[in-house]
């Protein structure tokens, strides 16, 4: 079987409509892998649409991966599934999440059973399905980033999920090329020294990003906007390898 399209989606953080416009843009085939940077949930209104809308991909595109992002790991912390930083979940966007869900608002955040109840068990039997790093042709995708001079095998979960500065001021000395979410830009970041960031804000008003590293491609929908765009950055990959 002929390998179709190496393609990555940067953090979509509850925006289910721009999601759903990029997919039917992209139009991924069962010959394409499709990566996920995870940030599925929080800050947008429609983290509950957003994984349906991901369980429904998976069921039609087995080979998709699905990274987990350190909102999921909040989320499930706060839900009793695992995860760290229960406590950092509802003041960052966990409330729209838990709304999204079916909670009704208040002050005060519910019990882990309240809001474990909430979440449909396909829901959770895909949270629970993610994973933390995959690699694949020369790049390494990874939510948050790497701790410079680990081997990715090696690399911490915290690390994986959380990791900033360390990571996007220094040479991380791996030999792939590492694509990762997490950090917010105004468009796809060429680091350069084999960094693609693809966290395009689009829960803040900016995009939201997918990139076709076989074809060097970028597509994008802005928040809010009903049709994707495309250009080429063949050139800015090349650069960042």
């Amino acid at each position: 079987m002929t390998e179709g399209r190496l393609l990555c989606i940067g953090d979509v953080h509850g925006c289910a409509q721009e999601l759903e416009r990029l997919l039917a843009s992209i139009d991924p085939s069962e010959q394409d892998r499709l990566v996920f940077l995870g940030d599925y949930v929080d800050r947008g209104a429609a983290s509950a649409a957003t994984v349906d809308l991901l369980c429904e991909l998976a069921e039609r595109r087995p080979r998709t991966v699905f990274l987990r992002g350190n909102h999921e790991e909040m989320f499930l912390d706060f839900i009793g599934e695992g995860g760290a930083n229960k406590q950092a979940f509802f003041h960052n966007g966990g409330a729209q999440t838990l709304v999204s869900f079916g909670w009704g608002e208040s002050d005060r955040a519910p019990s882990a059973d309240v809001a474990h109840a909430l979440v449909p068990e396909r829901h959770l039997e895909f949270f629970r399905r993610l994973v933390l790093f995959h690699a694949a042709e020369g790049f390494a995708f990874v939510h948050a980033g790497v701790r410079p001079g680990v081997p990715l095998v090696e690399q911490s979960r915290e690390d994986l999920l959380w990791i900033r500065e360390e990571f996007l001021l220094v040479d991380h000395r791996l030999d792939e090329t590492v694509v990762f979410g997490h950090t917010p830009y105004r468009d796809a970041w060429f680091g350069g020294a084999r960094r693609i960031g693809l966290d395009t804000g689009c829960v803040y008003g900016g995009r939201l990003s997918c990139i076709d590293l076989t074809e060097g491609v970028l597509h994008q929908v802005r928040r809010g906007q009903k049709t994707a765009t495309k250009r080429s950055v063949a050139s800015e990959i090349d650069h960042a390898r």
